[in-house]
């Protein structure tokens, strides 16, 4: 079981390794902007309201500079504060990180081990930050299945942060979006059981409300680093007018000029919903002067 984790290593030796043992600062997630949930825009002329990013690729760097996977999360780790202030600077309302799977708890326990020391490094020595800069801090999937260490430090995060409304941080932690799925629909089930909701009125909207993003806002952009092609299990439902990125970059690599890049692409894509490209694009000064 994930809360009984046992490391083959002394933790504090191992906390020593990732974030050492003094000041210094090792943030696991960025910080972003927090704006209200409304119906995404039909151009892209204008940056994301929400970016969700797929970080991938750490174990591979880490490989191909002859380093153990650990330090490969590490640099992960680095350059997320890196990408922090780059979306502060781009004005990127919502940004979401794909930081543990619920299919994640199948690899070497060292691993994972190591994966929850950084989040715990992250919390303990952040949640400062985070007031200061007034970001709430989000999360979803199933953290209660954390370690015991981990989930109190997320609890304590969540409380402190819980009264920001300006700026906010979404963490997939332990998420899976099948099991977001079914999570949602024994809610929703049961609501429908104990009379709080009627089945002849679902709609979408409705549904969402028992999604662990019910307060959240689709996201517009998902970008996957590493050069996999694939969504591996995330926002599958959410993801359903999303655009896609995907970049060659390994996560420790992926910089300022790789984002905008990714934002770029974006902004130039037509985003239709459903509809013709005449409805939505905005009518030329011609058309509006003969109007």
């Amino acid at each position: 079981m994930p809360g009984s984790l046992r490391l083959p290593f002394p933790w504090f030796t191992l906390r020593c390794k990732l974030g050492g043992c003094h000041s210094s600062t090792h943030p696991l997630f960025p910080l972003s902007a927090f704006a209200s949930v409304s119906e995404p825009a039909t151009s892209s002329n204008a940056n994301p309201r929400h970016v969700a990013i797929i970080m991938d690729g750490n174990g591979r760097w880490a490989r191909e500079r002859g380093l153990p996977r650990i330090e490969g999360h590490r640099q992960g780790v680095e350059n997320v504060r890196r990408i922090v202030g780059i979306a502060r600077e781009l004005g990127l309302p919502y940004v979401t990180l794909y930081a543990f799977s619920v299919e994640n708890w199948r690899r070497p326990a060292e691993e994972v081990g190591a994966l929850m020391i950084l989040l715990e490094i992250f919390l303990e020595r952040y949640t400062r930050e985070l007031e200061e800069n007034e970001v709430r801090l989000r999360v979803i999937g199933r953290p209660d299945q954390l370690p015991d260490r981990a989930r109190a430090c997320l609890d304590r995060a969540l409380a402190r942060t819980a009264h920001f409304t300006e700026r906010t941080i979404v963490l997939a932690l332990n998420y899976g979006s099948r099991q977001e799925t079914l999570d949602a629909t024994r809610a929703y089930a049961e609501a429908v059981r104990t009379g709080r909701e009627n089945p002849a009125e679902l709609d979408w909207p409705r549904f969402t409300r028992y999604l662990s993003t019910g307060d959240l806002p689709d996201p517009d952009l998902i970008i996957r680093t590493s050069g996999e092609s694939r969504l591996s299990n995330f926002l599958l439902l959410q993801a359903a007018y999303a655009e896609m990125y995907f970049s060659p970059v390994y996560w420790p690599d992926f910089d300022r000029a790789h984002l905008v890049e990714a934002i770029e692409v974006y902004k130039r894509r037509e985003r239709r919903f459903g509809q013709t490209g005449e409805q939505v694009r905005p009518p030329a000064p011609e058309a509006v002067l003969h109007q």
